[in-house]
């Protein structure tokens, strides 16, 4: 009989976060760690990791920095040899690099404003599939989360963009999931709803704050440590079965 407990854990495999820095990737990356994953962890800002390495470092845990843009495909094909010339495999991504720098109507948005969310957000995602699927293709195992947006498939005002790039995000993982199924590889969506971080709180805290918490059910916005969980699951044997799968944690928010 399987021991639910013992699948949760993440002991003697490696996972990479993406996006691991700030907000979400971080609260996803010590929950990771404290299942007791050794971690690879990238983002643009290299203090950032350093700061959350010392931190996971002193509780015993075993982190590699990597910074970088994922919208480098070099940068990405290298962060991955890093990775595995440190302990030889990659078992698990948490592809949560992203951006969301404009809140503007939609027939405002530039072209460069608008590439630059899909290169960061999508075409970003997609490199690290690529280059971590083909080590896990060859190891026959592996898992893949990409982290998506309720925003998906829930329209809100002034984020075309950013909709669009997870909306491409789910479709990728769709994707990859029908066509690396059988090689052992699994590919599976997380779509945060309103957390509080960083990149939300200009937003949480502005007129618009009022209307997401009143069409949240929960009567209010995450904490980012409440992500880890479903990062953790979605990572291990406990979600063996599971594959082209979006899950959703959001408080049960809904649009208006």
């Amino acid at each position: 009989m399987s021991d639910v407990t013992n699948d949760l854990r993440l002991d003697g495999k490696t996972v990479w976060v993406t996006g691991a820095g700030k907000g979400l990737g971080r609260a996803m990356a010590v929950a990771l760690s404290q299942a007791g994953a050794t971690l690879a962890v990238t983002a643009r800002t290299a203090d950032d990791l350093e700061r959350l390495a010392a931190e996971l470092a002193g509780h015993g845990g075993k982190v590699l920095v990597l910074p970088g843009s994922v919208a480098d495909s070099d940068a990405v094909r290298a962060a991955v040899g890093r990775i595995t010339e440190w302990t030889g495999r990659l078992d698990a991504v948490v592809n949560c690099a992203g951006v969301s720098p404009h809140f503007t109507r939609s027939e405002r948005v530039t072209d460069e404003a608008w590439q630059q969310v899909l290169d960061i957000n999508l075409a970003g995602t997609f490199y690290c599939c690529r280059e971590a699927g083909k080590v896990m293709l060859e190891q026959g195992s592996g898992s893949i989360v990409n982290v998506s947006s309720v925003h998906a498939g829930a329209g809100f005002e002034r984020i075309a963009a950013y909709a669009a790039s997870k909306g491409g995000v789910e479709a990728l993982t769709k994707s990859l999931a029908v066509e690396w199924a059988d090689r052992g590889v699994r590919v599976n969506a997380l779509a945060p709803g309103y957390f509080r971080t960083d990149l939300s709180s200009g937003l949480l805290d502005s007129r618009w704050g009022e209307r997401i918490v009143g069409g949240t059910p929960m009567g209010r916005v995450g904490e980012a440590e409440e992500l880890g969980g479903a990062a953790v699951f979605l990572a291990s044997d406990a979600s063996r079965y599971m594959t082209g799968t979006t899950v959703t944690v959001d408080g049960g928010w809904t649009a208006w």
